[in-house]
């Protein structure tokens, strides 16, 4: 027998970065393509003596099953850390536990979307997201990024086209702090003025954040969940890069209206994020030195960032701009106006470098790009530097032949 897929996941394609990783696990091949955190800021240490002493003392507490909105003193100890921190009021907003960022995207598609809707977005924008908007029926509409975040003429335009279209806009889509795949940072300026232009029109705003506490220049911007007076902002926040990506912990915060349906969501889906790496995550963030730990992954990746930037700039053509993130994992690249980046990476993979086209971060994703994004946090220095000048190479061996 062969089974029927569903329209929802025929019409689905793997992401193109999951794909391209698997070139990545070639030893030969020199990955600036993944989204890993570097190994060297895991806590393995702190998480094997957390570990060792709860399994010993009290094994059943972390073993059996768990709340679906999360483990109680986790979600306590987020939410005073947000108040101080982020100025969240907990009184209007609930926080629950996710299985990783990735899950809080789908539980507010799933919440909020209803098949033929629309969902705008950052473009270029995290596919891993696009591509959960995509299985509940969304569509997607891309919105121009900028230097200083998303071009919010562009915003205010579409959603007037849109509305006098008569289409449903379920919510926006926005990585504000260190934008992947760009490694943009969205001004304050403009940040309030997406949530003005998300409240004139009466859409709802998912902020994703995932690398906002990975800031190694620059000043601190507030989010757009501060900004926040009538519950239109879903936050979602994650360890995968400050813990271990493979604890899948993440945080979602969300007015309270929301809480029964997003709780009957993720029952459905889950039933409960994994109880005793959420046990672990409430440890380390009490009983040992988080902002030091934070500290010191912010130090790795401040160097990794300006090894990267500083051989792009010696070794890139001219003609190939780029920006300096203030924080995150990534670093987009533009080749000339008008070009292709896919042909330009599929040349690179045969020279033995793995990065990614701007193609696969399209809201179209038969659209084309002139730009492929570069990972700073997983190669090690040697290879960050060969690589860029590989990549070098190429690109005054492309422009002069294109």
């Amino acid at each position: 027998m062969t089974p029927e897929i569903s329209n929802k996941m025929a019409s689905l394609h793997g992401s193109m970065i999951r794909e391209l990783f698997k070139l990545g696990a070639d030893p030969s091949v020199i990955s600036f393509g993944g989204g890993n955190p570097s190994a060297e800021t895991f806590p393995v240490k702190e998480i094997e003596e957390i570990a060792a002493k709860v399994l010993t003392d009290n094994p059943v507490s972390v073993l059996q099953y768990g709340l679906t909105e999360g483990y109680t003193p986790l979600r306590d100890t987020l939410k005073k850390y947000l108040a101080e921190k982020e100025g969240f009021d907990f009184n209007k907003n609930e926080l629950f536990i996710v299985s990783g960022g990735q899950q809080g995207a789908d539980l507010t598609t799933k919440v909020l979307v209803n098949e033929g809707d629309v969902v705008l977005t950052e473009e270029p924008a995290f596919v891993g997201c696009l591509n959960t908007f995509r299985s509940y029926g969304a569509k997607l509409v891309g919105i121009p990024m900028q230097q200083d975040g998303m071009d919010t003429a562009a915003l205010e335009s579409t959603l007037a086209k849109l509305s006098e279209a008569g289409e449903k806009v379920r919510f926006l889509y926005t990585i504000p702090s260190f934008q992947n795949p760009t490694g943009i940072t969205t001004t304050e300026s403009k940040r309030q003025e997406v949530y003005r232009i998300a409240k004139e029109y009466d859409i709802m705003i998912l902020e994703d954040n995932p690398y906002g506490e990975l800031r190694f220049a620059g000043k601190n911007v507030p989010t757009i969940k501060s900004m926040d007076t009538d519950g239109r902002v879903l936050y979602c926040g994650s360890f995968s890069k400050t813990m271990a990506p493979a604890f899948r912990i993440g945080f979602l915060v969300f007015d309270k209206s929301l809480t029964s349906p997003l709780n009957v969501a993720k029952q459905c889906t889950d039933v409960h994020s994994n109880v005793l790496f959420q046990y672990i995550c409430n440890e380390y963030m009490t009983k040992y030195d988080w902002n030091a730990h934070l500290e010191n992954s912010r130090k790795v990746y401040r160097h990794k960032a300006s090894l990267m930037l500083e051989n792009m700039k010696l070794h890139f053509h001219p003609d190939v701009t780029f920006g300096s993130p203030e924080g995150g994992l990534f670093v987009m690249a533009f080749l000339p106006g008008g070009m292709d980046s896919y042909p330009f990476v599929r040349e690179a993979i045969n020279r033995g470098v793995l990065c990614v086209p701007g193609s696969a971060f399209l809201a179209d994703p038969a659209g084309h790009s002139n730009g492929f994004r570069l990972n700073y946090s997983s190669p090690t220095d040697e290879k960050i530097v060969k690589g860029i000048e590989i990549l070098g190479k190429l690109t005054y061996e492309w422009i002069e032949k294109h």
